[in-house]
């Protein structure tokens, strides 16, 4: 009888599966005792992802309910999100947003590109480094710095009017006008954000094989041919993964419109996340900005699930 009862236990001790799994899990136990210092530094921005970024997920089902201080009401369905497509000013938002994104994902990756390309050319290594350190520099200030840096410039007391005045013209309220204020807004995300966009190029350049080049080299290929027939088709799943991260980025406008833009020119630079921001913290109308966030968040995922689509057709796989 005991013999019996021990040859089921004996099997299941053998079975390769269930040592596979042990294995597993012996294995990732070492490796979590291991790396504990980096798990333990890892900790704060998982801790940051999940308080900001998933645990507010649960409050969507706002879109779908009346809701006042005192919290839920009735269901209402989608009754917010056609109240928002009735909406002249948000139709005007998601214009001005689908404006300034691809106005800037346009204007960003043609200069990063062409900066990257340009720095690699440069031979001198100390003059090389100074100017990718001059060009990192902005990334790191916040954007109300960047903001009030620009603001001193261009305001009509700043540098850029009083040279305008000494020149006999009137003086131009920049921030207030709306024929310049998508300029000014594209040039000051373009300094603030290029610099740093280089730095993975850079690293993607720095990958290619230098045989290639000896090679084309002795082929008789000069500086230019090299670049279109070496550098560039080596860049082009770089680029391709950037403009993909750049899509999924591309509802995401609002700290750097928040600190430009004034109701003068809300008719160009109003975005969805400043019309969710400003129906819902300053109106209280927390259902209906909800709703409009979430239509945000279902198209910005549209965008990058096609683009990779796209990307799949055109490679033969997906990036994402």
């Amino acid at each position: 009888m005991s013999s019996s009862v021990s040859q089921p236990e004996v099997s299941t001790m053998t079975d390769p599966h269930i040592l596979l799994k042990l294995q597993q899990r012996q294995g990732l136990r070492n490796r979590i005792r291991k790396y504990r210092v980096f798990y333990l530094f890892m900790l704060p921005g998982v801790i940051y992802f999940l308080m900001f970024h998933y645990l507010p997920m649960f409050g969507l089902r706002w879109a779908f309910y009346e809701f006042d201080l005192r919290g839920l009401g009735d269901f209402v369905g989608l009754e917010h999100f056609r109240d928002a497509f009735a909406s002249e000013a948000f139709r005007r938002a998601f214009k001005n947003t689908l404006i300034l994104s691809s106005a800037n994902i346009v204007i960003q990756m043609s200069l990063i590109i062409t900066i990257s390309l340009l720095l690699n050319e440069i031979v001198n290594t100390v003059f090389k480094r100074s100017v990718q350190t001059i060009i990192y520099l902005p990334h790191f200030l916040s954007w109300p710095v960047v903001g009030s840096l620009f603001i001193l410039i261009l305001s009509q007391n700043g540098m850029v009017n009083a040279i305008i005045e000494n020149a006999g013209f009137d003086s131009i309220y920049f921030f207030g006008d709306p024929s310049w204020w998508r300029r000014i807004y594209l040039v000051a995300l373009s300094w603030r954000e290029v610099g740093w966009g280089t730095v993975i190029f850079l690293a993607a350049l720095a990958g290619i094989d230098p045989q290639l080049y000896e090679s084309a080299l002795m082929d008789g290929a000069n500086r230019l041919q090299q670049m279109i027939y070496i550098t560039l088709p080596h860049l082009v799943p770089v680029i391709v993964i950037v403009l993909i991260m750049n899509l999924a980025k591309i509802f995401n406008l609002f700290e750097s419109v928040l600190v430009f833009y004034n109701p003068l020119v809300y008719s160009v630079g109003d975005v969805l996340q400043t019309y969710v921001f400003r129906s819902g913290v300053r109106e209280f109308r927390f259902a209906y900005a909800t709703a409009v966030g979430l239509f945000r968040s279902v198209i910005a995922f549209a965008l990058v699930m096609s683009a990779n689509q796209v990307v799949k057709k055109i490679r033969g796989e997906a990036v994402v």
